[in-house]
């Protein structure tokens, strides 16, 4: 770990100025993997990158067409700020276009990690250990684990646009022809089963990496999705591919897998000693300066002021109105992860945290509605916020760097440090009783009900849990759409469950409706597509 931590410092300066840098293949190869720490150094870039485009990180990756899309989180004009051109209006109505700057930034920034994936692929794969400075299994093992990730960029790639080419060699061809969202399917669930048992098994050393559980978590976000990306159901091949998660048999990040004892866990700033993470983007800011992206997305302009640290946001995404209202009073998940309410300073509870714009020297005050109340407006639309509108993120803690009333609590000395999930236990039990429960005619058995109620447990305080426990009469599926809506909010998941679940382009929620089926899948960028005559473009486009 502490070597990681190591090369994530030699690399984070090039991350941090990833859209102005030189693409890495451009390196000369033969001045570089001369030594094992040059080796690592490669294998580990793709991970700082993956910060871009994985996570909510102020950049147009995967992240944000897959959230803002939905029908949990929007990013509405606040006062002067946030109209941005009207792009956070379109992914929310439902109305981008082929000459969409964020979906082509999402589209260079995705593959352009493929990217450097391929080169450290193909230049180990050359070279002589000797020269290299590992051994064969060490050679064998960095390969499969970089083609694990490879998989990964093109399962999200596939996610959004689902017909792309697919390129396993720097720069050839150089304009590849797209492939079938089928053909794509099946290239990526090839790399992983081919490779899976080559890449080590999950552990305290392989954290932020891509590792034998990574893989199984890949394929069972595949085998979930397989009716709906390529027609054809795989729910027994998801349960089997759960199964090696649940039972151990992937490894786990600190001693066996497990699903942790509360839902605090997985979302602090020691999130890195949890069992239940699978695989995240990895953050040491203490050693490496190397901080998560998402303040930015989420954060109040004084927000800083309110969980005691010493960074603030752009106001910008918030959760939709009414969703905060489908949790439950009782729900510890509706306390901990949203915030709500009037503001008050972390170093002195009794000041309160004061506005900065339309409510400028009063207290501020986040609201589960998006509109002009000052002005005593009824009307409610992405056009129509304030700098309080909307119920905020609080799901990852930051900690604090500065110390609470009396020193109580005090400075967090992992302050910065909070792993973004990619892939976590709990998703996997949800997914397992998913696959159980359409097995079934969707309808849900005790076997299903069993997987929910072990995650949704932990939300309940003991002496409120058994009236809320699921049973097969109450586990709808419409009611495990809204369970997973409650549980997984933020992370991503949100608008392939709505396609999964049929209702992506069919429903309405506040401020949106119904639009065409079409729009599951995003447009082939037009800025691609005029470097590269061999994109097709999607249907509707």
């Amino acid at each position: 770990m502490i070597f990681s931590a190591f090369v994530l410092l030699l690399s984070t300066v090039a991350c941090k100025k990833q859209l102005e840098e030189h693409a890495y293949d451009q390196l000369v190869a033969d001045n570089f993997y001369n030594n094992k720490t040059e080796v690592l150094s490669a294998v580990l870039r793709p991970y700082t990158h993956a910060n871009a485009w994985v996570t909510p990180s102020g950049q147009d990756g995967w992240w944000r067409p897959a959230e803002l899309s939905a029908d949990q989180l929007a990013w509405p004009t606040k006062g002067r700020h946030g109209e941005d051109g009207g792009k956070w209006k379109r992914l929310h109505y439902h109305t981008w276009t082929v000459d969409e700057g964020g979906l082509n930034n999402a589209w260079s920034l995705m593959y352009w990690g493929m990217g450097l994936c391929n080169d450290p692929i193909e230049q180990i794969s050359k070279r002589d250990i000797a020269a290299m400075g590992i051994t064969q299994e060490e050679k064998d093992s960095y390969i499969a684990e970089l083609k694990l990730l490879r998989a990964f960029h093109y399962l999200k790639l596939m996610d959004l646009f689902g017909n792309i080419p697919v390129v396993t060699k720097v720069g050839e061809p150089a304009k590849p022809e797209t492939m079938s969202r089928a053909e794509v399917f099946n290239f990526v669930e090839t790399e992983i089963k081919e490779n899976i048992d080559k890449a080590p098994k999950m552990s305290r050393g392989m954290l932020g990496r891509m590792s034998q559980a990574g893989g199984y978590a890949m394929l069972v976000e595949l085998y979930l999705n397989a009716e709906a990306w390529t027609g054809t159901a795989r729910w027994d091949d998801c349960i089997a591919a759960a199964d090696k998660l649940i039972n151990g048999e992937a490894g786990g990040q600190n001693g066996a897998m497990a699903l942790d004892p509360n839902i605090i866990d997985q979302f602090k700033t020691t999130n890195d000693l949890s069992k239940e993470v699978i695989f995240s983007i990895a953050y040491n800011y203490t050693v490496a300066d190397f901080e998560p992206s998402w303040p930015g997305e989420f954060y109040h302009f004084k927000q800083q002021e309110i969980y005691g640290g010493g960074r603030n946001g752009n106001d910008g995404i918030v959760v939709i109105p009414g969703v905060y209202t489908t949790y439950d009073e009782k729900d510890l998940r509706r306390s901990d992860w949203l915030l709500i309410g009037p503001m008050f300073k972390f170093t002195d509870p009794t000041q309160p945290v004061l506005a900065s714009e339309e409510y400028n020297g009063q207290q501020l005050v986040f609201v589960d509605n998006i509109r002009k109340n000052k002005a005593g407006s009824t009307t409610s639309n992405m056009s129509e916020g304030e700098e309080n509108s909307g119920v905020r993120f609080n799901k990852y803690k930051l900690g604090n760097q500065f110390a609470g009333p009396g020193g109580v609590p005090a400075i967090d000395p992992n302050y910065n440090n909070t792993d973004w999930n990619v892939y976590r236990l709990s998703w996997i039990y949800f997914a397992k009783a998913e696959a159980i429960m359409r097995k079934n005619g969707n309808i849900a058995n005790q076997a299903a009900c069993d997987l929910i109620n072990a995650c949704k447990s932990r939300a309940f305080a003991a002496a409120d849990w058994e009236t809320r426990a699921y049973t097969p009469a109450t586990l709808t599926m419409d009611e495990l759409l809204a369970e997973r809506g409650r549980e997984f909010i933020f992370e991503g998941f949100r608008r392939d469950d709505l396609i999964r679940f049929k209702k992506f382009s069919t429903g309405s929620w506040w401020d949106h409706n119904p639009t065409s089926a079409t729009k599951e899948l995003y447009p082939i960028p037009q800025q691609q597509r005029d470097l590269n005559s061999n994109l097709k473009q999607n249907n509707g486009y």
